[in-house]
């Protein structure tokens, strides 16, 4: 047999990821351009099916979606002194335009807090203008030394969403309500599950007052930080002055939100459910969730294969690969690597039996079962799909996820682990939020990805570095 394409997850976990996004047509490199991707249409398509959902979500809440410009001020950044700071090493700058120096250069969006805040400051004078609850899907560039697709690249796509409120406690409200939007679409629509918790001070967006994430777990124990929500307080109201008149009559300075997910989800996605055959989509996602592969060898066959093959594509609402060029051995290995969830076979023999064979793409399971039930088994097949995908990530979170009370042994479980050969764990241990901590944690390239609104655990304990007392464990991994 010819060799897989596919690296083995075993031999190097990173090496198989590309092979997977490579092999599944979901993108590559676009090595003409340091650092960015093509997203093909097979990975574009998936961002379609996200977008649709999250933007369902959005507008039900009653957001509205605008656009703002891709440049943006210079000193625009530089009045919110912890935003500049935190961005400015990822800055891409234009100087000249028009073959001439610009008198003040622009910034290409790295995000859009600063420019919003500008046109917030036009469009609010009273607390009958607020809320302002505004979406933008967009594209940002943040300059990356180390890239990889969907992850992490220099330009990449996302929404943001941008709210300002007449009291901290609305808008302390919005921001986590955006976080259960998100970790509702990555459970249930990827079927990737989620820690929800509070980001530590040190590694909280740059100019928040506090930052929220979900955080899941790839296959090989890295954590992927998969959407922020942040409560900017009135920090940027204060830098761009966007000033309400109160019920009162006083002027008070706005409390704002802003919260994003981008195509790093597809890398959480791929990284979630996939196999050593290639990619896997989980139904929810799915842009086509069936094919149906006519098998015949003689002329004479074509022709009722083909016609009962269409009949019941149009029934399942499925895909016909009628290709010549291919035998049915190449169209099932084209279809597994690009993670079709169901792919139907159809012959001569099934049309005398009037039978269809039906294979998953998650188990490699096969079923055999009469044409007329097919229409009725399908949504069954799909949904037990979608709850087993996300049985068995969630297993899999559980099964690496450790308690530590001591920093030697947070140090054991995450010394060792690479990207490339896995090994890593969520480590639940005591710790409290200081700088300090987070430090001392980077010695050995591990983070607090979070700490869980949620106490699943044993509540208050020791800080393993301080010896102050904190009120519940923290999340330590090595990430992406």
């Amino acid at each position: 047999m010819a060799e897989s394409p596919i690296t083995p997850r075993q031999q190097d976990f990173a090496a198989w990821y590309q092979d997977v996004v490579l092999q599944g047509d979901m993108a590559e490199p676009a090595e003409i351009v340091k650092g960015c991707m093509v997203i093909k249409a097979n990975g574009y398509a998936v961002w379609e099916r996200l977008q649709l959902e999250l933007d369902d979500r959005f507008k039900a809440l009653g957001h509205e979606n605008m656009y703002f410009p891709l440049l943006i001020p210079q000193s625009f950044l530089q009045r919110e002194a912890e935003h500049v700071e935190g961005f400015a090493p990822e800055l891409a700058v234009v100087t000249i335009a028009g073959g001439k120096p610009l008198e003040e250069p622009y910034v290409i969006r790295p995000t859009s807090e600063t420019i919003i805040g500008h046109f917030f400051s036009k469009w609010i004078r009273s607390w009958r203008d607020l809320p302002i609850l505004v979406n933008q899907w967009a594209n940002v560039m943040r300059w990356e030394l180390r890239t990889r697709m969907f992850l992490r690249t220099t330009e990449f796509l996302w929404q943001e969403g941008h709210t300002a409120h007449a009291s901290h406690a609305e808008a302390l409200e919005e921001t986590l309500r955006m976080l259960d939007v998100y970790a509702d679409v990555a459970e249930n629509v990827m079927a990737m599950p989620v820690i929800k918790g509070i980001k530590t001070s040190q590694e909280k967006f740059a100019g928040a007052l506090r930052s929220y994430s979900i955080e899941a777990m790839m296959q090989n124990g890295l954590a992927l930080q998969a959407g922020t929500s942040h409560d900017l307080g009135q920090n940027f109201g204060k830098a761009f002055n966007v000033q309400f008149q109160n019920k009162e009559g006083a002027l008070e300075h706005v409390w704002q939100t802003s919260w994003g997910v981008s195509t790093r989800l597809i890398g959480g996605l791929i990284m979630t459910h996939s196999d050593d055959k290639g990619l896997v989509l989980p139904p929810n996602v799915a842009p086509v969730k069936a094919v149906i592969v006519p098998i015949y060898r003689k002329e004479e066959e074509r022709g009722p294969v083909l016609e009962a093959a269409n009949k019941i594509a149009k029934d399942l609402h499925a895909k016909v690969d009628s290709r010549d060029s291919l035998s049915p051995g190449a169209k099932f290995f084209h279809w597994e690597r690009r993670g079709i969830p169901v792919v139907l076979e159809i012959g001569p023999r099934d049309l005398a039996s009037n039978n269809i064979v039906l294979k998953r793409r998650d188990t490699g399971s096969k079923e055999v079962l009469p044409q007329a039930e097919a229409v009725a088994r399908m949504p069954q097949i799909l949904a037990e799909m979608q709850s087993d995908l996300y049985s068995k990530a969630k297993q899999r979170m559980n099964e690496n996820t450790v308690i530590a009370d001591s920093l030697e042994k947070v140090e054991d479980f995450l010394w060792d682990v690479t990207a490339e050969n896995g090994g890593g764990k969520f480590v639940m241990a005591h710790l409290k939020d200081d700088p300090s901590c987070d430090a001392r944690l980077k010695q050995f390239k591990a983070t607090v990805r979070c700490i869980p609104m949620k106490d699943e655990f044993d509540g208050a304990g020791t800080c393993i570095i301080t010896g102050e007392r904190v009120d519940r464990r923290v999340v330590i991994a090595k990430a992406y």
